[in-house]
């Protein structure tokens, strides 16, 4: 059986008060003047009973109905996508053959999983058991010599449209229907208003606003349904995953003057004024590159090849 290091903490001001080498001071003093999010941390313990199960890199996790975490991964010693229980065994995976380079997967109301592959560009939907029901290949996929090419991340309007953030090398948002139809696309390079620099995660509230985690210029664009901008929340550093609930805005940042998943923090911000309502130091490397949150108000983040889970303490 291969188990992966289980730790439990509480954050203590004086952990939370660390701040990284050469991080924006700025940055880290905004963060640092919010409340520490009063959360104790656990990496998960994900486990299989096959001898030479081995995760790779967690690109994606998501929080089942039944709190069953869903994670897409990238080592050759598993299947792309897993399902483990609440006690961290896997149930079920899927996926081998499907991806080139796994990087991020959502749940739908209705439980469907849909993952994103960011070189072949394309999601694939699948039902809760691992059935394959769609394939939405987004294209033109620019030959730039990188693996990182195509999308990044999907979420879903009220209206059951598809919402597509293609940020490797197009940086533009794509709406399909939800049987895979392209309707409309806006965005180009660039740091101005409606413009990107590696859009790389994105949420649609129930009145339509959608955010857009525009990592690379540090901060969370909004927009309506149409692609109309409505405003932004700047000066978060690097800025990768998001995710809206219950009227709150989650998002996990780095500071930008390090490297890409570099130890950073999870933040939770009033999505209409962009105040950081509190924040929750990350030490691991590799971490914040996906996040999901649960309606019992648990937090799952990404970090290296696991998971890290806050819970109020």
């Amino acid at each position: 059986m291969s188990l992966l290091f289980l730790a439990s903490f509480c954050f203590a001001p004086s952990i939370m008060a660390q701040l990284p080498e050469n991080s924006d001071s700025e940055l880290a003093r905004r963060i640092e003047a919010s409340p520490p999010l009063p959360f104790i941390e656990t990496r998960l313990s994900l486990y299989s009973s096959f001898s030479d199960w081995e995760l790779g890199a967690v690109a994606g996790v998501a929080i089942g109905r039944s709190e069953d975490i869903y994670v897409i991964q990238r080592g050759d010693k598993a299947d792309p996508i897993l399902v483990f229980d609440k006690q961290g065994k896997l149930i079920r995976s899927w996926g081998r053959g499907d991806f080139a380079l796994p990087h991020s997967l959502r749940l739908d109301s209705r439980g469907n999983v849909w993952a994103v592959d960011a070189q072949a560009s394309k999601v694939i939907k699948y039902d809760s058991t691992g059935r394959k029901l769609l394939t939405i290949e987004v294209s033109p996929v620019p030959i730039d010599g990188s693996s990182f090419r195509g999308i990044t991340d999907v979420a879903f309007a009220p209206n059951g449209n598809l919402y597509i953030t293609d940020g490797y090398a197009n940086a533009r948002i794509l709406e399909y229907t939800a049987g895979g139809k392209e309707l409309k696309e806006w965005g180009h390079p660039g740091k101005g208003t409606g413009e990107f620099e590696l859009p790389h995660g994105i949420q649609i509230g129930p009145d339509g606003i959608v955010y857009v985690a525009d990592r690379e210029n540090g901060r969370i664009e909004k927009f309506d349904l149409n692609g109309k901008f409505m405003g932004e929340i700047d000066g978060l550093g690097r800025c990768y995953a998001l995710k809206l609930v219950q009227g709150v805005l989650w998002t996990s940042v780095s500071p930008m003057g390090e490297a890409p998943g570099a130890p950073g923090w999870l933040l939770k911000l009033d999505p209409h004024t962009g105040e950081i309502l509190g924040h929750a130091r990350v030490l691991d490397q590799r971490q914040g590159h996906a996040l999901d949150v649960s309606s019992s108000g648990k937090v799952v983040v990404t970090a290296g090849n696991g998971v890290l889970s806050f819970q109020q303490n």
